[in-house]
């Protein structure tokens, strides 16, 4: 990755995560899957590297290292463990960004702070029933009593749920969708039972439930009615993380399959020296470099204060339905061993489906990207 401009800083943080990961991530993805959650201590470790804070300023706690060396340090949890990248994700790049994005001085000193200080741990609550992808139409209520707010509703799908300090919870008020930060221990605040997936088991997904809950009235991320443009800032960044993780699976894979070409052998010579081999690992290097170029280029330009809801609309569409290309392409080159659960292949290939899912689903980042184009007469640059 010469051919970006990285700082001196984001590549020792890089270096850093990748040592950790090979050292404390690897060896234990299967026993994350296995068991459904993520063990204390490794959650402590990625606390104590400050992991979960990089992103911010040091001002507010965090490591300065931007946007850029968040995706670098995305990328190399995605080597080793979907569920790990996806509770970093949901904790830093939309739990703990929605109140940088919007909160007042007062509220990021408040919680951002120990958010990024890992001291908490942060969730985003903007999915209900009715309002996946539509997420305009929200049924979570907020009502004003004096200098509190009262909220009362359900969410679904929320990453952390269970585990959460903190939650960035999208409602309606009377002028529209308000952002709020809940603390989950406030009274009337329920999050149900885990949710059993078919891949990225070790992230924790639960409902929630709001009754009566009452939330200081300083606790309001931005302007009353001004929230959902907050919630779609905040998804933009989360969908270029999501796509560092889903490049870095995909490096994986690369790796494992390669290595794994030129040692098994068939017809008394290794696998590689097929052509049919040669051309999937062709594939498979060729969706990498696209990826990559997508993921750092939007990256920087997010760290320069642009606006990238179509540059991170297109980064999840194609990177998500490009890591299921390659672990497809991986499992091929396994053979048996690919689908056998003694290697990660498996695993990583159930961790890819829900990309396509989350974080607005792919149909939706169709519609985002057509819009602009649209708009432009086709002119994006």
């Amino acid at each position: 990755m010469s051919d970006f401009p990285f700082s001196e800083e984001q590549l020792m943080l890089r270096d850093m995560v990748r040592d950790f990961v090979n050292a404390e991530i690897k060896p234990r993805g299967q026993e994350i899957d296995q068991q459904e959650r993520i063990p204390d201590d490794l959650i402590q470790k990625i606390k104590d590297l400050g992991l979960l804070g990089a992103a911010f300023p040091p001002e507010y706690g965090g490591g300065g290292f931007g946007e850029v060396g968040y995706c670098l340090m995305q990328e190399e949890i995605g080597r080793g463990c979907l569920s790990t990248a996806t509770f970093i994700g949901a904790h830093e790049s939309i739990g703990a960004n929605a109140i940088f994005l919007g909160g007042t001085e007062e509220l990021k000193r408040k919680y951002l702070v120990p958010l990024a200080e890992g001291k908490y741990i942060g969730a985003f609550a903007l999915t209900e029933v009715l309002a996946g992808s539509d997420s305009f139409n929200l049924r979570t209520r907020a009502r004003r009593e004096g200098d509190e707010w009262v909220i009362n509703g359900e969410k679904m799908w929320i990453t952390n749920g269970g585990i959460a300090d903190v939650v960035s919870l999208f409602a309606r008020t009377e002028k529209g969708i308000t952002g709020f930060v809940v603390e989950t221990k406030m009274p009337g605040f329920h999050a149900g039972p885990p949710e059993k997936k078919m891949g990225i088991r070790g992230s924790v997904t639960n409902p929630i439930t709001l009754e009566n809950v009452r939330v200081p009235a300083s606790n309001m991320i931005g302007e009353d009615g001004r929230g959902f443009l907050i919630a779609m800032k905040t998804l933009d960044a989360g969908r270029l993380g999501l796509g560092a993780a889903c490049l870095g699976a995909s490096k994986e894979m690369l790796e494992l399959s390669t290595r794994y070409a030129k040692e098994r052998k068939q017809f008394d010579v290794p696998i590689a020296q097929f052509e049919a081999i040669q051309f999937m690992l062709a594939d498979m290097a060729t969706q990498v470099y696209a990826m990559e170029s997508m993921v750092y280029r939007t990256a920087f330009i997010y760290d320069q204060g642009k606006p990238i809801s179509r540059q991170s609309a297109t980064v999840k569409l194609f990177v998500s339905e490009g890591l299921c290309k390659v672990v497809d392409m991986a499992v091929q080159i396994h053979g048996g061993m690919g689908y056998s659960r003694e290697m990660p292949i498996e695993r990583f290939y159930r961790d890819a489906r829900i990309n396509r899912i989350f974080e607005g689903t792919n149909e939706i980042q169709r519609v985002v990207i057509a819009r602009e184009v649209l708009k432009k007469n086709g002119k994006l640059i």
